[in-house]
């Protein structure tokens, strides 16, 4: 499959947004953002906490006496954690997430966390990552984040599964329970529920990725001594079938047995999509490079709700992660690499698709100009995971065809 690689303007979120969803998953866990008012006001506007609440996120603000290098950054820092810890008893681990800002002004965090470990050994584990936007992709704050954990976990050489990426606690107990019932186990998590928890790993884990933008942690994995298990993601029935089977063969499950285990998810999951492919089938989808979730998800619509791919664009193509993907969708697939917005604009305005799946950035403009979009920050934010929610990810790429015919036949 040729692959178009573009680079030039790009329209995506930073980072500092996967915070959003990762302080959900760890509540022992904090989240203290080294950067801006612009950052904070990010992932205040992302996360919809209102002013009152308690959140388990916030942002040491870089005023201009720190970035004019007129005040001692670390001095404050310290100052900061300090009375966040006393105000926040109940944090176990810390995560200091490097921003932009902090890093024009080269303000090294990970000697800020080294130097407050030594001090708070025994209480507050600090872990330090980058969720900076100048060259990445808003999905990676996640990868950079659990990247940054792998080196904390213990040694372990027992034969395990352990699913890598974030899930909604929801989905992830269904999961358990079907790797119960195929005879899969132990399995653990990366990231766990409590960040004290950090799964033990070795030569005998063989590890399942649930999110396909987790590239970083998966080598840094690999190089733990874990077996990465190549398999579709579990987006629709159809990948998340292929995802179970992958583990149950990697385990040495009876096929007979997997498939009497999966096959009534399967008809259910095919009977929840029906409806949908019925508005869904022979539409035009174009997807623009965001998330890295493009590849999965244009094979869901394709395969499953019977959709046209225009064009599949994805901001990097790790093809160690994305092959499973890449060899279910049709040949002759349009595949572009990387973004140059205003060509790629111009390719959506030539092929007037259907649908385009795009940043929220571009949303608005695109609707205006009368053609029907869907956030793909909403799919990173949504449980859509499995067989039992292929039918809601359908949906989601349902609704904004309903509401343009809606308005235009109102």
């Amino acid at each position: 499959m040729e692959v178009l690689k573009e680079s030039g303007q790009r329209e995506v979120f930073c980072g500092l947004t996967s915070i959003v969803w990762l302080h959900r998953r760890m509540p022992d866990a904090f989240f203290l953002v080294v950067g801006s008012r612009t950052c904070a006001h990010l992932i205040q506007s992302a996360a919809g906490v209102m002013i009152f609440a308690e959140p388990r996120f916030g942002t040491a603000i870089l005023g201009e006496r720190d970035l004019a290098g007129l005040a001692d950054a670390n001095a404050e820092l310290d100052r900061l954690v300090t009375d966040l810890l006393a105000r926040r008893p109940e944090i176990r681990t810390l995560f200091l997430v490097g921003s932009c800002p902090s890093e024009v002004i080269k303000l090294d965090l990970a000697k800020a966390a080294e130097r407050l470990n030594e001090r708070l050994v025994g209480r507050v584990r600090v872990v330090n990552y980058s969720g900076s936007g100048i060259e990445t992709t808003f999905t990676q704050g996640e990868d950079q984040a659990l990247t940054a954990l792998v080196p904390l976990l213990p040694a372990g050489d027992q034969r395990q599964l352990l699913l890598v990426g974030t899930l909604a606690d929801a989905v992830e107990d269904r999961f358990l329970t079907l790797f119960e019932r195929l005879g899969v186990g132990p399995v653990l998590s990366l990231p766990p529920r409590r960040s004290t928890e950090l799964p033990p790993v070795g030569p005998g884990t063989q590890a399942l990725l649930c999110q396909p933008f987790l590239g970083s942690t998966a080598r840094a994995l690999q190089a733990r001594g874990v077996t990465l298990l190549p398999a579709p993601y579990p987006l629709g029935v159809e990948g998340s079938r292929r995802w179970f089977e992958t583990a149950a063969a990697a385990f040495g499950i009876d096929p007979a047995h997997t498939a009497a285990v999966l096959d009534p998810l399967v008809a259910r999951g095919q009977a929840a999509v029906a409806p949908h492919r019925r508005q869904l089938e022979g539409k035009r989808l174009f997807l623009l490079p965001d998330s890295q979730m493009e590849p999965a998800l244009a094979r869901f619509l394709h395969r499953e709700c019977g959709m046209e791919l225009v064009e599949v664009g994805t901001p990097y193509l790790d093809r160690t992660l994305q092959q499973p993907e890449l060899d279910l969708l049709p040949p002759g697939t349009a595949l572009s690499e990387g973004q140059h917005l205003e060509r790629q604009l111009e390719r959506v305005r030539a092929a007037r698709p259907d649908l385009v799946v795009c940043g929220m950035g571009l949303a608005n403009p695109l609707e205006a100009e009368g053609i029907a979009t869907k956030w793909s920050i909403e799919l990173v934010f949504s449980p859509i995971h499995g067989c039992d929610q292929a039918g809601d990810l359908a949906e989601l790429f349902a609704r904004p065809l309903r509401r343009r015919a809606s308005l235009a036949f109102a």
